[in-house]
Order: C-alpha cells, then structure tokens, then sequence
C-alpha cells in the first residue's frame, strides 16, 4: 500500500475501496499500530470528546450529561452528544466519521465497541471508556459503574424487614448487567431471610415509565398481588405509582415502592420515593476524568472503577397492613 492509502485509512477518509480499507486494518490489527499523538495532532487539541447513550431524553440521562460537563469544563473540552436510538453498539458509519474528524475520546454510556471498532480507535490513539456498561467488557477496556448487586439487595431487604414477603420485581431489559445484578441482589434478599421467590413476580422491560406502569397494573391486579414492588429504577417508580392510583391502592398503606436512582425528582412526589442512590453524576465525572488522562498519556490508577449505592428511606415504603 501507499503511504497516502494507509494515511486515508488512519484518518478516516471515505475515498478509499472497502476491499483495501479492510485490508489496512487487518495489518494495523496485526502489528498492534498506534498512531504517533503529536502536540499538533488533531486527536489531540481538538477539544471535544463523544458521549455515546444507547439512548437519552430521561432524567437518568441528564444525570450524567451534568457530570460529564462538570469535569470537562476545567479542561476546556467541549462535548459531543450521540444517541444510538436503542441500540448498545454504534454503527460503522459512526466510527468512521470520528476518526475523521479528530476526538479527545469516546466515552460510551450503556453501549459498547465491537473488536473491530476497538482496534480500529486504538490505531488512531482515540481512547474510550465505558460508564455503566450493558454488559461484560473485554479486559484492557476501562469501566466505571456502581454496585448494582448490592443496591438491589440492600432495597429487598429493607422491604422484607418492614415485614413484607411478596415482592413484586420490575427490572430494565434482561440482557443488560446492571438490570441482571439488580435482580440478582433481589434474589440474594430472599435466600438470606428464607423466602422463596415466586418467579411470576419479576419482570423484565424498559427503565422508562411505561414500563414501569405496564408490569404495574399486570402485578397489581392479580389477586395475589405483592404488598410491596422494588422497580429497577425511579422512572419505572413513577410507572408503578400511576398504576397503584388507578386501581385505588393507597401508598404505602396498600402498597409499598422502592425505586433506583434517586434522581432529584424522588424527594419530590407525594409520597417522597423511598430509592437506591446511584451516584450517576460522580460516576460520569470519574469516567470523564480518566478519559481526559488516557487522552494525555496519563496511566489509570484502575481500569475498572465500581462506586457504592446507598438506600435512602423515605415515605413510599411502611409495612404491610
């Protein structure tokens, strides 16, 4: 090949045959290339880096929008905005703009690169880290999350304590880790008190609110109903609210509800939303900050970074009449 082929190849140029495009990459994949990050590199002082959602519009997301600006303002990087319309890993087509236009870094949020995607970011020098991963990642890959397992557990056995013993769960999608840990705490609750868990009584679907009110009203008109659901985050919360409403359940009186989150409108409703605290805005900074590091040769302290949750009580949850 041409010094300018491969050269059109490195910057993402699209005046280049599939056929040798492919065939570049595989020698940059098999030689390991890293490509040489200069002062004057635009990869380097162009200052923006990529926020990739899988998607965005909710509270949740704007948690993270906040601490991912927080940290990058003081560096004077700017932030560029992607949502994936659902979908946890992005296109080509994505990729393929990015490494020409130049990038401080990528930062994914509930997404992920193929094996393809990383070696062909990593031959450009584009760093990226993961927030919230969907999934198991790769090793090398740098991670920020909290502890889901453990928030799940903590808000299950606080309902158990108040003394209830059917449960109701409303978790995300079922192939997404956090929504599989959550459930899995859940579970752990259970065994550790000695109840069963009756598998009808877990859901799985969307973290938004239609979610959370669809399962709502199934779990709720069954005429063994649980006393108390614990949904997988405080817009499902909001869902399962509007359901007890319309069939006249009273909360807590009739019904009990934990959410996950703790976004600022939880302290807000009526009742204030009992809720796990996930720290979405430090977990966003964090990742943030270790992606400016990579970007400027810094080496990470950890490549995988997992914050605690914390339950915050307050008037959704009392025990059952």
């Amino acid at each position: 090949m041409s010094v300018p082929t491969v050269s059109r190849v490195l910057n993402g140029r699209s005046d280049v045959a599939p056929e040798t495009r492919s065939r570049v990459e595989a020698a940059l994949a098999r030689y390991d290339y890293r490509k040489p990050v200069g002062a004057d590199s635009p990869t380097r002082t162009r200052g923006l880096l990529d926020l990739v959602f899988h998607e965005f519009g909710s509270t949740w997301a704007q948690e993270i929008i906040v601490g991912v600006e927080r940290a990058a303002a003081p560096h004077r990087v700017g932030v560029v905005l992607t949502e994936l319309g659902g979908s946890h890993r992005p296109p080509q087509e994505w990729i393929d703009s990015i490494t020409a236009r130049g990038t401080r870094g990528v930062l994914l949020v509930l997404s992920r690169l193929d094996d393809t995607q990383r070696r062909q970011l990593r031959a450009r020098s584009i760093p990226f880290v993961v927030l919230d991963t969907d999934g198991e990642t790769p090793a090398g890959v740098p991670t920020v999350g909290s502890n889901n397992w453990s928030g799940g557990l903590a808000a299950t056995r606080h309902l158990i304590e108040l003394g209830h013993t059917r449960i109701g769960m409303i978790s995300g999608p079922e192939d997404v880790l956090c929504s599989r840990a959550r459930v899995d705490g859940f579970r752990s609750a259970h065994a550790e008190a000695g109840l069963d868990v009756v598998p009808e009584l877990i859901r799985w679907g969307s973290f938004e609110v239609p979610a959370g009110h669809e399962h709502g009203i199934e779990l709720l008109r069954r005429s063994d109903r649980p006393t108390a659901v614990f949904a997988g985050s405080d817009a499902q919360a909001l869902g399962v609210l509007r359901a007890a409403h319309e069939l006249g359940l009273r909360v807590p009186d009739d019904l009990s509800v934990v959410g996950y989150d703790d976004l600022p409108l939880a302290g807000w409703l009526a009742p204030a939303l009992t809720t796990v605290r996930q720290p979405l805005a430090e977990m966003a900074s964090l990742a943030t900050e270790m992606l400016i590091d990579l970007s400027d040769d810094r080496p990470l302290a950890s490549q995988k970074v997992e914050l605690g949750t914390e339950l915050i009580i307050r008037e959704s949850t009392a025990p059952p009449r």
